[in-house]
């Protein structure tokens, strides 16, 4: 039989056309903005962990798998009740925001999946806040160390989630909420706080103000008893004979009585 390129290479055709609609999807990949894939290779090396797929088309074998991560930033809301140091209930609502580190996405894939947040982040965030809650009392997580409280938890998730191969952009304490009697009784306490210093702050700024009229009344008291160890007999005489004469020049009508006055001054009459 007579060898035909023709028909060959309509074979050929067939054949890879036939290829190419059995196993497209799996060799013709894009990968979206926002994405990352590792691939798997089942025959030859296993999952390829240092070489991460980024955005774009890809082609790959057809009997090798590409898992795709979303590395954009996510979020997860989660509400949980947690017991604090004394054992009372505590009902807190928690957000956490994360992505994967990109370059990691293999070894993230190897040790948890594509359900790495199931498996990974919610129980750790649970872990981390129950754990925290249970270092500090109901009064101190609701209101004098709130702040504290959050950061603590951050901090601790952080470093879980990171070791990990997950970065944690941010971890929220949404609400917390304690029993109404609980609740009553704190804000009562916190109440009688803010009085009891605002009471305080009022007794400090009257003893402050009765300590300065005393330095005050030491000043003039201080004062007058120079002033009046420096006016002798003789200077209140000088005054007066001063003050007389700037009287008498002075262009208003008066009548002078020379030595009718006290200590024998003159005695001034009228004044118009």
């Amino acid at each position: 039989m007579k060898f035909n390129f023709k028909t060959s290479y309509i074979v050929i055709a067939v054949v890879v056309l036939i290829v190419l609609l059995l196993f497209g999807g799996r060799m013709f990949l894009i990968i979206e903005a926002g994405e990352r894939g590792v691939v798997f290779r089942p025959y030859t090396t296993g999952l390829d962990k240092e070489h991460v797929y980024g955005e774009g088309f890809h082609i790959i074998a057809p009997w090798n798998e590409m898992y795709i991560y979303n590395v954009r930033e996510q979020q997860r809301e989660e509400t949980m009740d947690v017991l604090d140091k004394n054992g009372l209930s505590i009902n807190t609502d928690i957000t956490v925001r994360f992505n994967p580190i990109y370059d990691k996405i293999g070894y993230l894939h190897e040790q948890f999946g594509v359900n790495y947040i199931n498996v990974l982040v919610v129980p750790e965030v649970r872990s981390a806040v129950r754990q925290v809650a249970g270092r500090y009392t109901a009064e101190e997580i609701y209101s004098t160390k709130r702040a504290e409280v959050e950061q603590t938890i951050k901090d601790e998730t952080r470093k879980v989630l990171e070791e990990n191969h997950i970065n944690m952009r941010a971890l929220l304490i949404r609400s917390i909420n304690l029993p109404e009697q609980i609740k009553g009784a704190i804000e009562s306490k916190l109440k009688q706080e803010q009085e009891a210093l605002a009471y305080e702050f009022r007794l400090q700024r009257e003893e402050s103000e009765a300590e300065r009229r005393r330095i005050e009344a030491e000043g003039i008291a201080n004062y007058n008893r120079i002033i009046n160890a420096s006016l002798t007999k003789a200077i209140l005489q000088q005054r007066g004979i001063e003050a007389t004469i700037q009287l008498a020049e002075s262009p208003n009508s008066k009548v002078v009585i020379i030595g009718s006055g006290d200590e024998g001054l003159p005695l001034i009459l009228g004044n118009n």
